[in-house]
């Protein structure tokens, strides 16, 4: 099978990311910042996805920033936007 690749021939990198990945590339020790903005990485029985609106996290619970909607989720990373 054929990699994909750029309009210059490059071949495009299709390799999803490890857990490992994309832990590193939020923080996880500590505790968040409340009431701020924030990029969120869950973790579910199929594997790590990233929250696709902002969140804060607000009175011990998690928020759509938006809608102010509870995110009912595993939190296993942060990053400010």
């Amino acid at each position: 099978m054929r990699r994909p690749r750029t309009d210059d021939g490059a071949a495009i990198d299709t390799a999803m990311a490890t857990r490992q990945q994309r832990l590193e590339a939020f923080l996880h020790e500590g505790d968040p910042p409340a009431d701020q903005p924030l990029e969120l990485l869950c973790e579910d029985h199929i594997g790590t996805y990233v929250i696709p609106f902002l969140c804060r996290l607000s009175g011990g619970a998690w928020q759509n920033v938006d809608t102010g909607d509870r995110i009912v989720a595993t939190v296993i990373g942060w990053r400010a936007r």
